[in-house]
Formats: C-alpha cells, sequence, structure tokens
C-alpha cells in the first residue's frame, strides 16, 4: 500500500523531449510544497530525463512505475520553493 495521495495527474505521452520535461514542470508548478503529481509518460528519453530533471529542481521521486502498456508512471512529491 502507497503511503502517499495522488493529487494530480498528467500525460505527457503526446509529445517529445524536451517538451516532455516542460509539461511536467508546469504540471507540478501548480501544486503546493508537499502534494504529490503522477505524471503518465512513454519509454525511452522522458523515462531517463523526468524524473532526473525532477530530482534536479529539488522534487523528491516517489516511485516509477511501467504499466503493461509499456508507458511509465512517475510519482514525484513537490520540495519546497
Amino acid at each position: 500500500m502507497a503511503d502517499y495521495n495522488i493529487d494530480e495527474y498528467t500525460d505527457i505521452t503526446d509529445v517529445v523531449c524536451p517538451v516532455t520535461f516542460v509539461k511536467a514542470k508546469v504540471a507540478i508548478e501548480e501544486l503546493e510544497p508537499g502534494q504529490v503529481l503522477s505524471i503518465h509518460m512513454n519509454a525511452g528519453e522522458p523515462v531517463q530525463n523526468v524524473p532526473r530533471s525532477m530530482k534536479e529542481e529539488g522534487h523528491k521521486v516517489l516511485k516509477l512505475n511501467k504499466n503493461d502498456d509499456g508507458t511509465y508512471d512517475l510519482i514525484v512529491e513537490k520540495g519546497d520553493e
């Protein structure tokens, strides 16, 4: 059982890097510190780059789930501003 509740969800499967991180960043900026964002993304560059970029921005990566269809869900907690 997860010890977090997802506050917001964004789907970035329709864009390619570097726009994937831009969309994810815009989505997490709308949250309050401590809230949790689920980012639905494709395999490949997004899985490599978005989690790393979120950490570099000061956010906490809680989990990266691989889905049956080959996509991923990245669960991120917004850090303090």
